[in-house]
């Protein structure tokens, strides 16, 4: 026997709520994931100029050393 209209639409409904709550939690966990990725980003940005300052005193040094010479 066929479900009647409201039993659709319950099911429908049901459904929906379902959909909504998978959705909202996906959502949540990448908002995480992403301010994960933000922070990491942040910190390899912050090495990667720690690393360029530190690649540039050492060309500065020797180009004094090599105008010593």
């Amino acid at each position: 026997m066929d479900k009647n209209p409201i039993q659709q639409l319950e099911q429908q409904l049901d459904e929906l709520l379902r959909a909504s709550r998978r959705l909202r939690e996906e959502n949540m966990l990448l908002r995480s994931q992403q301010a994960a990725w933000l922070s990491e980003r942040a910190q390899l940005v912050e090495k990667t100029e720690i690393a360029r300052n530190r690649i540039e005193n050492m060309v500065n040094r020797l180009k004094q050393l090599d105008e010593e010479l």
